[in-house]
């Protein structure tokens, strides 16, 4: 027996709503996105134009009356928005002065290259000649900047080792106490800023005052080395993450929380005794760390 089916345009029991179709007014969907808040339209904006290079690198940024008197917003969205810039590493705010783009983050490779010799060289980046290269880390690609006439690596502050995290793990790690180690801060500079801030530790002392002196340039490595009278080999090398702390952060120049790629391990002497813990924190905008397994 034939059944009534309701016809088309009609409401049947067995008749889905339009909503359950799917077939939902075209601007529902829209109206239930969230909205995307005005100061991050207004950095975006600001972000193209500077990525466009209507902002070069090192111009000043029009100040807040101007960009509130451009795009029609109060002073306090324009403020979020250059904020935003600055967290995302785009400006550098300069406080009496003005706002300034960053120039464009010098991105170089780090090779780890698992067929290598064992030797620890130091880790210092190849266009670094005279202060010397690693065999575990040299350059693989992207533009280095070219070099600078303060490019290397430069001693910064010999810290008293004490009970903080760094340092109780660097005891643990050579397995010695901490009143035991003796410890030299550096910075790596290339292309003319900070790329990464380096902490050694060793289980000798003292070192010579002239390995401690801020702003002396060498390698850390062979320097530390030579102190010693030891050849150091790798030991063990591992890689991580972690946010710039506020050290960190002013040392290389970026903002607090900023994501740096953490190296760090032991090198041991021949027999095996540790002698080395290191800990090297990397702009992450500006490095990664590559893995080659065949010839190149």
């Amino acid at each position: 027996m034939a059944t009534n089916q309701p016809s088309d345009g009609q409401q049947g029991d067995g008749r889905r709503s339009a909503e359950q179709q799917g077939d939902r007014h075209p601007g529902a969907e829209a109206a239930e996105r969230p909205r995307t808040p005005l100061y991050r339209s207004l950095a975006r904006r600001l972000q193209e134009r500077i990525d466009t290079g209507a902002y070069p690198a090192g111009t000043r940024l029009p100040s807040e009356p101007e960009l509130s008197a451009e795009f029609g917003v109060n002073r306090l969205t324009v403020r979020q928005a250059v904020a935003e810039l600055e967290r995302a590493a785009v400006v550098e705010i300069r406080r009496g002065v003005g706002t300034f783009v960053r120039p464009p983050a010098v991105r170089v490779s780090i090779t780890v290259d698992p067929r290598s010799q064992r030797f620890d060289l130091g880790s210092v980046h190849a266009a670094l000649p005279d202060v010397g290269r690693g065999e575990d880390e040299g350059a693989n690609g992207g533009d280095n900047g070219g070099g600078g006439a303060g490019d290397g690596e430069f001693v910064v502050a010999a810290p008293p080792v004490s009970g903080t995290a760094e340092d109780t793990e660097a005891a643990r790690q050579l397995g010695r106490a901490p009143r035991e180690l003796s410890r030299v801060d550096s910075v790596i500079r290339l292309g003319g800023r900070a790329r990464a801030a380096c902490s050694y530790w060793v289980p000798f002392g003292p070192l010579p005052a002239e390995l401690l002196r801020p702003g002396r340039a060498g390698n850390l490595v062979l320097d530390l080395a030579r102190a010693a009278g030891v050849e150091l080999e790798y030991d063990w090398r591992a890689f991580g993450a972690v946010g710039a702390d506020l050290a960190d952060a002013e040392l290389l120049g970026v903002p607090p929380g900023t994501a740096l790629l953490v190296r760090e391990g032991v090198s041991c002497t021949p027999d095996g005794t540790p002698a080395l813990y290191v800990r090297r924190r990397i702009d992450g905008s500006s490095a990664r760390f590559v893995l080659h397994f065949r010839d190149r």
